[in-house]
This record gives structure tokens, C-alpha cells and sequence, in this order.
């Protein structure tokens, strides 16, 4: 929208603070549901949807993670990353065991056919970056200034929630 100004400018009316094209969140939304469709044609190859892919580049970078860890990297949780982890280790890509040293705890690795994927997988990124008609360096820029968003995010969210836990867990 041409010469409108962003809401909270001293002279931005108040109702254009609850207009759809003004929220940072919905733009950032249809960003990711457009990732989410490239990504869903570039992965068919590997047989992988974006999730797993996710799970895949963690493991890549660590080798061999407990399930908690692996969540804490992708900012999910076990409810979540169980079904994920199951499909991988159906398509023989991961394998989960009980850890040795604490049997509370569940490794997840790599198999061979989970590693040789990598390889395959390294066109990935460099089609998606082609994709979004963005050189490297502002590629750079766009993910580091994300990144203090999330921060930032995060920062206010722990603010936001009550001494003890969140409203959804209670006491932790």
C-alpha cells in the first residue's frame, strides 16, 4: 500500500492497527506457507516432507541426539517429534534406542541410508534460495534479522507468562 505508514506512526489512525496487510505476523505466516509449498515439491524427490527434512539437517549437523535435545534444536515438542521420528525410522532413515548411560532418555541416529540421503539433499538449500530470488547476502540479512525477531519474540513471550509455568502447563 502505497504512502501508508506502518500502525503506531504518529499519524496512523487507530483502526489500521487491525488491518490484515499491516500484520507482521500474517506476512511472516504466508512466507512460510509459501517455503512450505517449494519445499514440499523439492523434497518429493527424497522422499521427505519439510518436517522430516528438518529433523534430517539436525541429525546431519549432530550424528546422534536424545529425542529432547533434537526438539529443543527444532523449537518442538515429544507429542510432535514421536510421529516424525516413527515415519523416519519406518523409511529407515533413523534409528531410535534407549540410552545406555539413562534409560529415561531415547537416542535417535542416523542409519546408512540416512546418511547417504545427505548427499542427496545438498541441492536442497541452493533450490530454495533460487527460489526466492534473493542473493546470498541478503539471504544473510533477511535470516539474521528473523533470528533478533524470534529473540525478541521469545524474550516477551517469557515475560508474558505467569511465575511458575505457563497457563497451559501450570507450575513446572
Amino acid at each position: 500500500m502505497a504512502g501508508a505508514s506502518y500502525p503506531g506512526s504518529m499519524n496512523t489512525p487507530d483502526d489500521d492497527w487491525l488491518r490484515l496487510d499491516q500484520q507482521i505476523c500474517f506476512s511472516l505466516h504466508a512466507a512460510s506457507r509459501a517455503f512450505n509449498g517449494v519445499y514440499r515439491q523439492i523434497l518429493k524427490d527424497l522422499g521427505l516432507t519439510y518436517p522430516q527434512y528438518l529433523v534430517m539437517l539436525v541429525l546431519w549437523e549432530h550424528d546422534e541426539l536424545p529425542v529432547k535435545k533434537l526438539g529443543e534444536h527444532l523449537r518442538l515438542d515429544s507429542g510432535t517429534l514421536s510421529p516424525l521420528l516413527k515415519r523416519l525410522e519406518a523409511a529407515g532413515l533413523v534409528r531410535r534406542e534407549r540410552s545406555a548411560r539413562d534409560e529415561r532418555s531415547v537416542e535417535v541416529r542416523l542409519t546408512e541410508e540416512g546418511v547417504a540421503l545427505r548427499a542427496r539433499a545438498l541441492q536442497v538449500p541452493r533450490r530454495i534460495a533460487s527460489s526466492t530470488g534473493f542473493g546470498p547476502e541478503e539471504v544473510r540479512v533477511l535470516r539474521a534479522r528473523i533470528d533478533e525477531l524470534t529473540t525478541a519474540l521469545d524474550a516477551a513471550a517469557a515475560l508474558a507468562e505467569p511465575q511458575g509455568g505457563s497457563p497451559a502447563t501450570g507450575p513446572s
